[in-house]
């Protein structure tokens, strides 16, 4: 890609006031991996699952998001559920890696409605190579130097509402604020983490024994940031495999699929394209791979 290209990329990230205060990792298939942002999803399949998700954000762009995910949960007795999740992100110049332990304890409310309550204890290393700054034409504290975080910990707390048809989740997986870069009037500088904020809704439509439509939505709210909405829909056929299409307002678009294999075997494919034309024209889209196995 020409250096250009790269630059004004960086140009629209940077002054659109997202470099160095980037949201936590956004998914195409958060419907399937919600243990990311919410402990309380630890166990409430009833059944042991292990999943993997890798993203590329605005691919064959030279340092741009790359997202590696790994989750399992299970449940334990009747009502309680355990998880753990690890998350791997580099963007631009900054790498952060996250490890947390999701606990969760299930209220039943009547014969088909459950919440759910959960924790999570989370260690977060971070640093940053604020070098990079002037390779990007970045202003940078003359204070600054690169910036290892060693291992900070964390807590997050979650809740989620689940029936037949029709499920909730509200949480904040990380509420501590450990130091960051972020950038203010055009420079970067030692800031503190963003608190963020998840609401999903779901809600399962039965058209016939084989067709099931799943809209869904996901609303993620970063403070000092505008609030991002997902939009999406997927179309679900005799449990083997589903299509279907996502809007990030004012952002992207995607499509995906899913396939179920053997019932016991998931695994799905998402396109993102930017709203934005400009950045269309610098880079390849983004791209996501899901992989999800449950042991029944």
């Amino acid at each position: 890609m020409k250096t250009s290209s790269i630059y004004i990329i960086l140009f629209i990230f940077f002054f659109s006031g997202n470099l160095l205060a980037q949201q936590d990792p956004s998914y195409i298939f958060y419907r399937y991996s919600m243990n990311f942002v919410n402990p309380a999803y630890a166990g409430a399949e009833d059944r042991t699952e292990f999943a993997a998700n890798v993203r590329s954000q605005w691919s064959g762009v030279a340092g741009a998001p790359e997202t590696q995910s790994f989750l399992a949960s299970t449940h334990i007795g009747k009502n309680v559920g355990l998880g753990v999740s690890i998350i791997n992100d580099k963007t631009f110049i900054e790498t952060q890696t996250s490890v947390a332990i999701d606990f969760s304890y299930k209220v039943q409310w009547d014969n088909y409605t459950n919440i759910y309550f959960g924790l999570k204890a989370s260690g977060n290393s971070y640093n940053a190579n604020t070098d990079g700054l002037m390779t990007f034409g970045i202003q940078g504290d003359p204070s600054l130097m690169n910036i290892d975080g060693g291992i900070t910990p964390n807590i997050g707390a979650g809740v989620y509402f689940q029936n037949r048809k029709l499920s909730l989740s509200l949480s904040a997986p990380s509420i501590l604020r450990p130091r960051r870069l972020e950038q203010e009037n055009g420079t970067a500088r030692l800031g503190r983490n963003k608190l963020h904020v998840y609401l999903m809704g779901a809600y399962d439509i039965e058209i016939n024994d084989k067709l099931l439509l799943k809209p869904s939505s996901m609303v993620r709210y970063v403070e000092n940031a505008p609030i991002s909405v997902d939009l999406t829909a997927a179309l679900r056929y005799d449990q083997t495999f589903e299509i279907g299409a996502a809007y990030r307002l004012n952002e992207g678009f995607a499509g995906f699929v899913l396939f179920n294999l053997d019932n016991s075997f998931d695994i799905g494919y998402a396109y993102e394209a930017n709203v934005e034309s400009s950045l269309n024209n610098t880079n390849n889209g983004s791209h996501e791979i899901f992989l999800k196995l449950t042991l029944h």
